[in-house]
């Protein structure tokens, strides 16, 4: 493995169907104001809601509730949720939740007392909080973005439709995360597909960098075939325990950091699917679906090598050339992407040539993949999808 690099992880999970019970354990860590951040209201639909309110008063909480967090949270909303906290001088954020909802809580965490625009200081100007944070900690209801277990936050700001990540560090990870496999269940087939998709793609971005013999590839190689191999399960059967749980799990080790020790890392294409969310409001899996492939043909000459070890490793072929066994490592990746169900043309996210232009926009430009893109490639991979059938 090349490089130097230091692995940290401070967020303590609890993992299974009665992982809830250790709310209440964890919450004698923090003082009385606990802020209840969720989202459109799935969560009372399950009972989770109640379960949690339940356990908040048995512990002697005072509850403050924000709701109403959207799948593409935004700046309005982050500075709406800084104040709530702030006013109620919270001392725990308790997220239950997708990763939309973990995302906005840690922007409340950096937010609640900045002193300047949030959106201007941390997602714009990616400066790094030196003002009070707020401890966060999480319930999972559905899979696919990691945020679980790391330092990420998406907010989009409508106004100027830019989405920007920041990866903040580990004082605002989740202190701890509790993941029951049983609450990903009610979650429409439409959102499990495309946040499988998404857990994907956290993997192939990390393993599409690099040249050495990596530890890190191997362990990718393996999360990539467990989530093939449990997505066609609960593509046909969403309440397969097993799978739900072995895709709940992959998840959260395909963003914690571990597996891209000793990689450069390209992200790229979630660079190109955040920005098109940002202009199409789209949801976020397919947003990255939808670039995936026509990023990967135009890359994969210049990292020949890897994704020749992606199609014989994760897909199990192997033509007479090298360029033909990527190709098909590529086709496999696109037949199993059909079979999910997710978006293989940008044409379907309300993606077309007329907002092209501030798609390309917004993308940012990374310099650690195997090439870096023009503006004039990023419109030709958005032409290539918006052609796919």
């Amino acid at each position: 493995m090349l490089g130097n690099f230091m692995y940290y992880n401070p967020t303590k999970l609890y993992f299974g169907e009665d992982s809830l019970k250790y709310l209440k354990e964890e919450l004698k860590n923090y003082g009385k104001n606990v802020v209840l951040i969720y989202g459109g209201g799935s969560i009372k639909k399950i009972g989770l809601y109640d379960d949690v309110i339940n356990i908040l008063k048995e512990c002697g909480k005072n509850i403050i509730e924000d709701g109403g967090v959207m799948s593409n949270p935004t700046s309005d909303k982050l500075r709406e949720g800084a104040k709530i906290a702030r006013d109620a001088n919270a001392d725990l954020l308790l997220a239950v939740g997708g990763g939309s909802v973990i995302d906005y809580a840690k922007g409340v965490s950096v937010s609640a007392y900045c002193d300047t625009d949030p959106w201007v200081k941390y997602y714009l100007n990616m400066e790094n909080p030196s003002n009070k944070l707020i401890p966060v900690a999480s319930i999972l209801t559905m899979v696919g973005t990691g945020s679980e277990m790391n330092g990420g936050s998406v907010i989009t700001d409508n106004a100027s439709k830019l989405k920007i990540g920041h990866v903040f560090g580990a004082e605002v990870y989740p202190k701890f995360t509790i993941l029951n496999p049983l609450y990903t269940y009610s979650v429409p087939q439409y959102q499990m597909v495309a946040g499988i998709f998404d857990i994907m793609s956290h993997i192939m971005e990390q393993y599409f960098s690099g040249f050495d013999d990596n530890t890190s590839d191997y362990l990718m190689e393996g999360l990539m075939r467990s989530l093939i191999h449990s997505s066609r399960i609960a593509v046909k059967n969403p309440k397969d325990y097993e799978a739900r749980s072995n895709i709940m799990w992959i998840s959260t080790w395909a963003l914690n950091t571990l597996v891209g020790k000793g990689k450069s890392q390209d992200w790229e294409v979630h660079m190109i699917g955040q920005s098109m969310g940002g202009v199409t409001n789209a949801t976020h899996g397919m947003t990255l679906s939808s670039v995936s492939i026509p990023y990967y043909k135009l890359i994969m000459d210049k990292g020949l090598k890897q994704f020749v070890k992606f199609a014989k490793n994760v897909w199990n072929v192997e033509k007479k050339s090298d360029k033909e066994t990527a190709l098909e490592g590529l086709k496999c990746l696109e037949e199993w992407m059909r079979e999910l169900g997710v978006s293989l043309s940008c044409k379907e996210l309300g993606a077309n040539p007329d907002n092209f232009d501030d798609i390309v926009k917004g993308t940012f430009l990374l310099s650690d993949g195997y090439m870096t893109l023009t503006k004039e490639d990023v419109y030709k991979i958005l032409e290539d999808s918006y052609k796919y059938e």
